[in-house]
C-alpha cells in the first residue's frame, strides 16, 4: 500500500508530465501554423510549374472542383485509370485556353503511373508529364522519354498504340520490351481525353 509520500510524488511527477505535454503541444501547434503558409506556398509553386510543363502557353493555372461523369468514371476504372486533380489554364489576357488533368494508371509493370496531362480547349494534346512511376530500369523506365514525346501536338479522340511502327497521328510506337507500360500510359491518356470530351470540353467546367 502507497503512503501520502508516494501519492504525492506520484501527482508531482504526473503534473510535470502533463506540462511537458503541454508545452509542447502548445511548441507544435505554434511551428506549425507558423510554417503553414510558406509549405503551401511551396506547393503551389510545385503545382504551378508542374501545369507548366505540359502547358507552356499559359499564364496560370487554377483547381476546379469537378466530378467526372458516370461513363468517364466507369471507363476509366475498366483501364484501371483514377481521375484525380483537374486545373483550368488560362492564357495571358484571362481566358481559358485549356486544362491540365491528373491521371494515375495502377496497371504499370511496377505498380502506379502518375502523371499531368495538358489539353487545350480544342482537343489538342500538349503531351504529358510522368511525375511517379516505378517501373524496370533500361525498359518502362524510358515511358518519360519514348512515350511521352508521342503524344504531343497530337488532336485524337484516343491513341493505340503499335510494335510496328507508328504511321498514324493516334498511333504510338511501344516501348521495345515494355508492352504492359506503354499500354497503362496510353489507356490513361485516353481517359484523359474522354473526360476532356465529356464533362470539360465547351466550357461545362467554366463556373
Amino acid at each position: 500500500m502507497k503512503n501520502n509520500s508516494d501519492i504525492k510524488i506520484m501527482l508531482r511527477e504526473a503534473g510535470i508530465l502533463f506540462v511537458i505535454t503541454l508545452i509542447s503541444g502548445l511548441i507544435l501547434g505554434f511551428v506549425y501554423q507558423l510554417t503553414k503558409a510558406p509549405i503551401k506556398a511551396q506547393e503551389e509553386k510545385a503545382i504551378q510549374a508542374a501545369c507548366a510543363e505540359v502547358f507552356p502557353d499559359a499564364a496560370s493555372f487554377e483547381e476546379v472542383q469537378m466530378t467526372p461523369s458516370a461513363t468517364v468514371t466507369e471507363e476509366a476504372s475498366r483501364n484501371g485509370v483514377t481521375l484525380g486533380k483537374v486545373y483550368k489554364a488560362f492564357g495571358s489576357e484571362g481566358a481559358v485556353s485549356g486544362f491540365v488533368l491528373e491521371l494515375t494508371t495502377s496497371q504499370g509493370y511496377g505498380g502506379n503511373i502518375r502523371f499531368y496531362e495538358g489539353i487545350q480547349s480544342d482537343g489538342t494534346l500538349n503531351g504529358i508529364s510522368i511525375l511517379d512511376i516505378s517501373e524496370t530500369p533500361g525498359l518502362g523506365m524510358k515511358a518519360g522519354n519514348v512515350l511521352a514525346p508521342q503524344f504531343a501536338g497530337k488532336n485524337v479522340s484516343s491513341f493505340t498504340y503499335t510494335k510496328s511502327g507508328a504511321s498514324a497521328d493516334n498511333q504510338i510506337d511501344a516501348i521495345s520490351g515494355a508492352t504492359i507500360t506503354t499500354k497503362a500510359v496510353t489507356n490513361a491518356v485516353n481517359a484523359g481525353l474522354l473526360y476532356f470530351d465529356t464533362d470539360l470540353k465547351g466550357g461545362s467546367a467554366n463556373e
